[in-house]
């Protein structure tokens, strides 16, 4: 508790309460100026309560600051009957009750602000449903409930912009950086403007470098431009084969499909649909509708403690018993005569579940197929941009395993062939290495001859020279006719590129103009950005200036307001006071007896009498006791004295009675002894 005084005297001693308080003087408000308090936290909130307490009734008041506590969802400890205690601490002006809720506003002031704020447009009016009958009301409440949604929107929008807006002090800033940039860098272009000048002709340099970065310029836009139509053109590709792959289904299914399958498939389809409209969903809609009322109506109560809500587990089980209760009765009472109708009923009821079941079944595969046909549409997209081929339909896929059982018969038959081929080569290669046997031994046996005539090498020179003249007529075959394939591509060439020539001289013509306009325009919005800078620097200094003046305005305001308050509470104080003087002065000099004994100086006067009378007998009774203290002192003493004596007297005689009784036991066990 003191942590929690402790805690609102010092949120009450900052802006904007500034109430010098202490925890004394805070601890010893009384009920009005605590609801004072209250009302002007309160008032902080949310203006519309910043009003003097005095002015309105305490019913007014409670109400008041209940209702406001209740839309800031204020939760107030205890049960239900704590609760009408709490109502009644707020009227009166409990500590108990006003140091509570003066500790959960002073906690949370900038959140209850803002929920307050948003109050004022969310919470929803209730309208009757009678009136809502009318379309005129009915048209009123739609278009409130749409304004409802709109004002909720632009606030998130509006949050949302100041969370991510950057302030003034960060974009001046950022405007002093970039102007410490921009000189640098026109420092350095002075600087390099130097050093160019010393090149000889620097200026058509400069100009090369314009022309070759325009260039560039051109040919990243006119890249960008390429990769667009490409992705373009891939994108119109899949629409194509989307739309022909549908196209080839529809003819395959108005192929193999009759007009009756047609009809009965459209009559299946029609009815499944007309069984979701007229049945399946205007029942969830109903159940939703439902829902979301029981949903708005929590929403709208004030906050459950645990105790309201043990007390509707404790009705809901009441409720269950009586219904089970009811349950019980309804069997007991059960007509044998209801037995085929109850049977129907349930065979009724089953079918129902069972089509509502299917029906779910249904719209879950439609469902499944849908997505199936998406990741599908994906994959094949994936497959496309990774250079593969699409998936293949049903029919494809036939088409595609009869091609490769004829290409595995083909395979075999070549196979068979390539094996025929490869046992005649080798026939062959032996053929030919006897063949080269023979020759050899028919060289050498000429070598001998010719080495006998005298004439050896003859042969030899004679196959070399046919062998080079064969190469070399091939070899002037093959340069004709590379000459007559490079004269007809210089010609293609030559064609090629005064075609490319003729066709780009417009596009060149109307190039060089809209560079010349891009200049002037680039030039203008260089110019027109300066003077925008300029202007907004400009307005943002005086946006800062009447921001300061405003703030300014607004705390005198504040002060010459509390000082209006506070003027005007004593000049109401004053007036009693006044009123007072003059009721007391006009009852003081009446001549009715009765008038002047209400007169206040006639009451105190009154009072004074009775207090010198009675101190009159105090002061006598004091006398008499002073008087009689000495002897009755010493009669006090006396009797405790008396008291003394009498005591050791009555110890004497127990001794004495003690003794007594010892005596008598010892003579009565000598007596004992002599008998024995």
């Amino acid at each position: 508790m003191g942590d929690q005084m402790q805690f609102i005297v010092e949120k009450l001693n900052q802006e904007p309460f500034r109430k010098n308080y202490n925890l004394i003087s805070f601890d010893s408000l009384e009920g009005l100026q605590l609801l004072q308090l209250l009302s002007d936290v309160l008032g902080e909130i949310d203006p519309k309560h910043a009003v003097d307490i005095r002015e309105e009734l305490p019913e007014q008041t409670a109400k008041r600051m209940l209702n406001l506590l209740g839309i800031l969802k204020y939760k107030p400890p205890g049960t239900v009957s704590d609760l009408s205690a709490f109502r009644q601490g707020l009227v009166t002006g409990s500590k108990t009750v006003i140091h509570p809720v003066l500790h959960w506003l002073l906690q949370r002031t900038n959140e209850l602000r803002t929920r307050a704020y948003l109050a004022r447009f969310l919470v929803k009016l209730e309208v009757p449903a009678e009136f809502l009958q009318d379309d005129a009301v009915a048209d009123f409440n739609k278009q409130y409930e749409e304004l409802m949604e709109a004002f909720k929107n632009l606030h998130k929008e509006h949050e949302q912009l100041k969370i991510s807006g950057l302030s003034t002090a960060e974009i001046r800033r950022d405007i002093s950086a970039m102007e410490e940039e921009k000189d640098q860098l026109a420092k350095r272009v002075e600087r390099l403007k130097k050093r160019v000048e010393t090149v000889q002709n620097h200026q058509r340099m400069l100009e090369i470098a314009r022309q070759l970065r325009l260039e560039k310029e051109r040919e990243e836009s006119l890249a960008q431009q390429k990769q667009e139509q490409k992705s373009q053109l891939f994108h119109a590709e899949q629409r194509l084969q989307r739309a022909q792959a549908q196209l080839k289904e529809m003819q395959q299914v108005v192929a193999d499909s009759k007009p009756e399958s047609l009809m009965k498939k459209l009559e299946e389809e029609i009815n499944f649909n007309s069984y979701l409209v007229t049945e399946k969903i205007p029942r969830e809609m109903e159940s939703k509708k439902t829902s979301v009322y029981f949903l708005q109506k929590v929403a709208a109560e004030p906050a459950m403690t645990q105790a309201d809500l043990t007390a509707l587990q404790s009705e809901m089980d009441e409720v269950n018993a009586e219904i089970n209760q009811l349950i019980e009765k309804r069997i007991i009472t059960y007509e044998p005569t209801d037995s085929k109708f109850s049977m129907y009923r349930q065979q009724a009821s089953i079918i129902s579940r069972k089509k509502e079941a299917k029906a779910e079944e249904l719209q879950a595969a439609k469902e499944e197929m849908s997505s199936l046909e998406r990741q599908v549409e994906q994959k094949s997209s994936q497959a496309h941009e990774q250079g593969g081929s699409e998936a293949l339909t049903e029919d494809e896929f036939k088409q595609y395993v009869s091609k490769l059982r004829s290409k595995n018969t083909l395979y075999k038959k070549k196979r068979q062939e390539i094996a025929e081929i490869t046992a005649e080569y080798g026939i062959l290669q032996r053929t030919e290495e006897l063949l080269r046997q023979r020759h050899e031994a028919v060289q050498q046996q000429l070598q001998a001859i010719e080495e006998k005539k005298g004439i050896s090498g003859y042969s030899y020179t004679q196959e070399e020279l046919e062998r080079v003249s064969a190469v070399k007529s091939e070899m002037d075959e093959v340069k004709g006719q590379t000459l007559d394939n490079m004269s007809e591509m210089v010609k293609k060439l030559n064609a090629m590129v005064a075609e490319k020539k003729a066709s780009l001289a417009p596009v060149i013509k109307e190039l060089r103009q809209l560079r010349q306009s891009c200049q002037e325009l680039t030039q203008e919005c260089e110019e027109k950005k300066i003077q925008y800078d300029s202007c907004a620097a400009g307005l943002e200094t005086n946006r800062s200036a009447l921001e300061q003046e405003v703030k300014g305005l607004l705390e005198e305001c504040a002060q010459e307001e509390s000082n209006y308050r506070y003027i005007n509470c004593m000049k109401r104080s004053l007036e009693i006071q006044l009123q007072r003087a003059k009721e007391e002065m006009k009852a003081y000099v009446s001549s009715d007896p009765q008038e002047r004994r209400r007169a206040v100086r006639e009451q105190y006067t009154r009072i004074i009498l009775e207090q010198e009378n009675l101190g009159k007998k105090l002061r006598e009774k004091q006398k008499v006791v002073r008087e009689s203290h000495g002897p009755n002192m010493k009669q006090m003493k006396m009797w405790q004295d008396f008291e003394q004596l009498m005591e050791c007297k009555r110890e004497c005689f127990l001794k004495q009675q003690n003794q007594a009784a010892i005596g008598q036991i010892i003579q009565e066990g000598g007596k004992d002894r002599l008998v024995l």
